[in-house]
């Protein structure tokens, strides 16, 4: 197995690398090692690297690829590897050939990292060092979400939480990669069904939040209510207020009270072809429900209602950038019965109250 660890400087992958290394019975290396190694060599390539280091400069791309490609072709990575410190560019992860398995991303706040450092080991850091961390976490953040992006687009990212313990951090790398701890001995596992997750419930819920928050965890999101949203974009916005909901029961009217999840099918069936779980956001009736049902019977399907006071729905919307007016008594009981959305809401097999942060929003995402 080919793995990559990335993560701003005191993410812990050093210590999840070391761990997987023993666990998975595969050599970790960082490209500090590489480089160190590849000096020792009395190769051209090994004098190149060698002089450059000890001028002081810095190796460019170019040739960064060229000595990773160069040492992980030795026998002793043949049948994998995880490797840490690389690629820290975009143009290092587009020129890396390598048919990697998956890009674990150890994920934690800027704070939490540079708590960990001014303190690591019980030794608490001067001034100076604290600010070249800073420099590094900043120079990660410019560089390095750039390749976070990339492979996140090849379907070949893991977006794992740092700032729970080690174990559980270790447990979700494992759960990432299809493979769990028992007893010691590591063992693979496979999903036994897809799964569909549909967010449902009235404007201003909050459904648009967790789906974003989905999203940046790696779910492939789809909108059902894109269709209407990119119609009405160029309107004025009178003419969406007004249109918004003729252009909903037109849709209805010709395709029938399911016409979202008809005309969204051959989206999903796309990315559950490549993902495990996927995310629906704004599944609305009870029709287009039973749709994914009867069409998607191999795979489960979970509805998560996220349910939000009266005042507090309204008040979000009217913060919004676009859409400012859509809310109301007369849109909710549309939404519940004319859109039959009454019923998913009731179905649902997962409750959310969001009257709080975003912050608690997430934790409760994170709980189901």
């Amino acid at each position: 197995m080919k793995l990559i660890l990335i993560g701003i400087q005191g993410a812990g992958k050093s210590t999840q690398g070391n761990l997987l290394s023993k666990q998975l019975k595969t050599p970790y290396l960082s490209t500090g090692h590489i480089f160190r190694e590849m000096a020792k060599e009395k190769t051209k390539l090994g004098r190149y690297v060698k002089e450059t280091i000890n001028a002081g400069l810095l190796i460019p791309d170019s040739k960064v690829n060229l000595i990773i490609k160069e040492y992980l072709s030795k026998p002793e990575y043949r049948y994998g590897y995880i490797l840490d410190g690389f690629p820290r560019t975009l143009k290092q992860a587009k020129s890396f050939r390598e048919d990697v398995d998956k890009v674990i991303y150890l994920d934690i706040p800027d704070k939490e990292a540079l708590w960990r450092l001014a303190y690591r080991n019980g030794v608490i850091r001067d001034d100076e060092t604290i600010k070249a961390v800073r420099k590094r976490i900043e120079l990660f953040h410019k560089f390095t979400n750039e390749v976070i992006n990339f492979y996140k687009k090849k379907n070949k990212l893991a977006r794992i939480d740092g700032t729970k313990t080690i174990k559980r951090v270790n447990q979700d790398i494992l759960k990432s990669i299809g493979k769990q701890l028992i007893k010691n001995k590591i063992r693979s596992w496979k999903r036994k069904h897809r799964i569909i997750i549909a967010l449902v419930g009235l404007p201003g819920a909050g459904k648009s939040e967790a789906a974003a928050y989905l999203e940046g965890k790696g779910l492939p999101l789809i909108r059902f209510g894109k269709i209407i949203n990119e119609a009405l974009d160029n309107q004025s916005k009178t003419q969406i207020e007004v249109n918004h909901k003729r252009m909903r029961e037109g849709l209805r009217k010709k395709y029938g009270p399911d016409a979202f999840a008809k005309l969204n099918e051959k989206e999903i069936r796309r990315a559950l072809e490549k993902n495990p779980i996927i995310v629906i956001d704004s599944l609305r009736s009870w029709e287009e429900y039973l749709y994914l049902k009867n069409n998607f019977k191999e795979d489960k399907i979970y509805l998560i209602a996220l349910y939000a006071d009266k005042q507090i729905r309204y008040s979000r919307i009217r913060q919004r950038k676009k859409r400012t007016k859509l809310y109301g008594q007369e849109r909710d009981i549309d939404e519940l019965i004319g859109a039959n959305m009454g019923s998913t809401i009731a179905f649902a097999d997962y409750l959310i109250k969001n009257n709080l942060s975003k912050e608690n929003l997430y934790q409760q995402l994170e709980n189901i």
